[in-house]
């Protein structure tokens, strides 16, 4: 293959929706309309995509990288809600009721991401019965998560909530045995800013969670090695 096809190749790869959650049951040549439909924007590590409270209304598919749903205080401390990888969307929340973005939005990874216009999005929602039940069942997803998150921090301590976020981890990579190496942990301020403490807190209990066995560290990864003893442990804290 020459450089030119190469490169050709990699465009067609970057600029496709076949991964995006909400499309995956769209016929081919549907997707492919809306490929054409959309901007194609790429981003780097740390660069804001949108900004809390924009006015814009536009929706975002994410097709490669990960992103970061953040809000900042007045005095600069990051309060993070969610990661978001490729195949998930986002700002889709602006384009159905018009209202400010609810969060900011950082590009954690190089990211390619499909931006669609609020009317393209709404033809499609009501067009395509699939997407709606996509966008549905998105929503409700995140309704879930929002409650237990409010639950937790009404509900628990700060050691709970670290062992609860962990625990959230283990599940987002698809942890079906008894161990499970986290090879995209969040640093310990992110952590902390995830779960409304400090990053001195994160430390000390995870210090403590390798004291008892259920951390090990190893070539630049976390490996909680025991994911059913860390449940039982939210969940022992969850029902007290």
């Amino acid at each position: 293959m020459t450089a030119r096809a190469a490169r050709a190749a990699t465009t067609r790869i970057d600029r496709s929706l076949a991964g995006v959650t909400a499309f995956r049951e769209l016929p081919d040549d549907v997707r492919r309309r809306l490929e054409g439909r959309c901007q194609w924007q790429h981003y780097e590590p740390g660069v804001e995509i949108l900004g809390y409270q924009d006015p814009s209304r536009d929706v975002f598919f994410i097709t490669r990288g990960r992103v970061r749903a953040v809000i900042y205080s007045h005095a600069g401390q990051a309060v993070a809600f969610r990661d978001l990888g490729a195949g998930d969307m986002f700002g889709e929340l602006a384009a159905i009721d018009g209202e400010r973005r609810s969060a900011g939005i950082e590009a954690v990874e190089t990211c390619t991401i499909a931006k669609m216009s609020p009317a393209a999005f709404w033809d499609l929602v009501l067009a395509e019965r699939a997407v709606t039940k996509a966008v549905l069942l998105h929503l409700n997803r995140l309704i879930r998560s929002l409650s237990t998150r409010v639950f937790e921090f009404s509900t628990l301590t700060v050691r709970n909530r670290i062992h609860a976020e962990l625990l959230r981890l283990c599940r987002d990579q698809g942890a079906t045995t008894k161990s499970v190496r986290l090879t995209r942990l969040p640093t310990h301020a992110e952590l902390a800013s995830r779960i409304s403490t400090h990053r001195e807190a994160v430390s000390r209990e995870l210090a403590r969670l390798a004291k008892l066995g259920l951390l090990e560290r190893r070539s630049g990864a976390i490996i909680v090695t025991d994911v059913e003893r860390l449940a039982r442990m939210v969940d022992d804290a969850t029902h007290e």
